[in-house]
Order: C-alpha cells, then structure tokens, then sequence
C-alpha cells in the first residue's frame, strides 16, 4: 500500500483514525503513537492517517525556516512501512493556530476528518496559544463519540527520546546516539547531479547529491553508509561506501557538497535517485598538504569500510 499525501481535507479518506502530531524524524517514540491507529484501522473500516503540520508550526511563529530530519517525501516513506494510508499536511496559517481546542475538535477531527479513533504522544498540545492538552483533547472528543488513545513518552537513557535530541546527536557526529533513538541509520535521500569530477581524477569517483533543501544536514565530515537505489536493481542490497559532506578544503573548496562513493561499484547514476544511510562517523573533515596525501586517506577510510561491513 502506498501512503498518499494531501493538503486537501476534502480528498482524506474517512471515517478515520488518527495519529496527530509533528512527527519529525518519525523516531521510536513517534512510533509507539502511530501504532494504535494502524491496530484500530485493521479491525475496523477506517483510514489510518497520520495529520500533521506544513509549514511546522515554530518555523510559523518564529519566521526562520526549520531544518527537518524527515522531509515531506522521506516521511511519507517512513509511514508507509508502517502501513498508514495517508499523510495529510494541515496548512498552519493564522486560521488554524487561532482555533480553540474546542474549535479543532469540531471543525477538523469531527467535520473535516470524520475521526473515530485518535492517537497522541502525552505531551501533546493543541489550540490557540497550545492551550490544549492531550487530556483536554480526551474531554472534548469523548462528547463527540472519538475514542483518543494518549501515548506514555518513550524514553532512554539520555531522556524522552525527542526530535531535539536526535539533532543534537547528529550535530556532534553521535551517529550511534541518533540511529538508536530513531530506531533506524539516519539517511540523506536526493538525487545525483553531475560534479566537478574531482573524485573520479583521484580514482575514488563519486555521486554527487542534491537534497531537499529543508533536509537537516549532520556534522561536516565522512562518514561510512550504506547507499540503496532502484538503480542498482530491485533485489540489490544495501551497498557499502564513503561519505563526504563538507567543503573539501584540500582543493580549496567554498561551498558545501554532499558526496558517496560507492564500494567495487562503477555506473551511471546521474539522474537517479540514492538513499544514503550514515553507519558510523569516521572523521571530521580536514585540508590535506596535497592530493596524494589526501588520496591515501581516502583509500584508509575505504579499507575501514570494507573491513566494517564484512563483519
């Protein structure tokens, strides 16, 4: 089954059950609310959906644009596997944030959504000024006849697993940190633009990647990944490679680029679409005295890639 995306109410398709929330990242905690609506939709006739926000609703507020760990496309990816119907993106405009929660429970989750059954995370809040708790959410359908599941917060050992702090993990190359509390390996999906081809003169060619825009990005550094496209055919796995984000200081580099080179692969990829998932950080990036030298590091972090994944 494949998720559908709508910002349009009107083609949702009901009745429905409902998982709300932002759902950046769609990480372990994220996941213990979708599962509810996805239970209740298999013993009955409704539509899981997931409804959350586009634009989100603190870049909104605060006018500055909002890095993502799950882009719209990457979400809506991450929700299939989860078996939800659809993804709908609820405009929030100065309309939607001014409802009360009297309001949001009548007009969207009874009107619009024709929602039985609703899921949220215990720290839910909704409604003009987020006056709205996950209890208040549990009053007010109740009198609508809505059955709302509210979902303990998962926690690990650092805290409530949060959005947040999967950033602040991936911001200090912590990839162990951030993949455990996703519950999966972080990954860069976007499409392979034609590069300066610096990589292929050093014998390491590279696919050369452009990404949402909005995609937030990890520490600059390299990185060992697994790289998967429809490119390599539908029953490739996984196949190992090298990493770098960065400017490429050596060549005297000015912008950031995002490069993967492909273990014991040679094609043509430009055009196609990669999803790169970061393993394990191995360096920061650095400038090299020259290109030999920056050659044979390249061939190291390699070697340790090759040795890692055939483990």
């Amino acid at each position: 089954m494949k998720t559908a995306i709508t910002d349009l109410l009107a083609t949702v398709l009901t009745p429905t059950a409902v998982a709300l929330g932002n759902f950046d990242g769609v990480h372990r905690g994220h996941r213990q609310v979708i599962r509810p609506i996805v239970r209740a939709a298999a013993f009955s006739n409704l539509s899981p959906i997931v409804v959350t926000f586009l634009p989100h609703p603190q870049e909104f507020f605060t006018g500055k644009p909002r890095y993502l760990l799950t882009p719209v496309e990457e979400k809506r990816e991450q929700l299939e596997a989860m078996r939800v119907a659809q993804l709908v993106l609820l405009p929030f405009n100065r309309e939607l944030a001014d409802l009360s929660p009297q309001q949001f429970v009548e007009s969207i989750l009874v009107e619009q959504l024709q929602a039985r059954v609703v899921s949220v995370g215990a720290d839910f809040c909704f409604g003009r000024d987020r006056s709205g708790t996950a209890a208040d959410l549990q009053a007010i359908a109740a009198s609508h006849s809505i059955k709302v599941t509210v979902v303990s917060l998962e926690v690990c050992k650092e805290g409530r697993i949060s959005s947040s702090l999967i950033r602040q993990a991936l911001e200090l190359g912590n990839l162990q940190q951030a993949n455990r509390l996703l519950g999966r390996s972080y990954s860069l999906v976007g499409t392979v633009l034609r590069g300066q081809q610096l990589g292929r003169k050093l014998g390491f060619p590279t696919a050369n990647l452009k990404l949402p825009p909005e995609k937030f990005l990890p520490r600059q550094g390299v990185y060992s990944v697994k790289v998967s496209s429809p490119a390599f055919g539908i029953e490739a796995s996984a196949l190992p490679g090298v990493l770098n984000l960065g400017c490429r200081p050596t060549v005297d580099g000015t912008s950031q680029t995002i490069e993967v080179h492909i273990l014991d692969w040679s094609g043509d990829l430009y055009g196609q679409q990669l999803t790169v998932s970061l393993e394990e950080f191995l360096r920061p990036e650095q400038k090299f005295a020259s290109l030999d030298a920056l050659k044979a590091q390249i061939q190291a972090d390699c070697e340790r890639v090759r040795v890692g994944s055939s483990v």
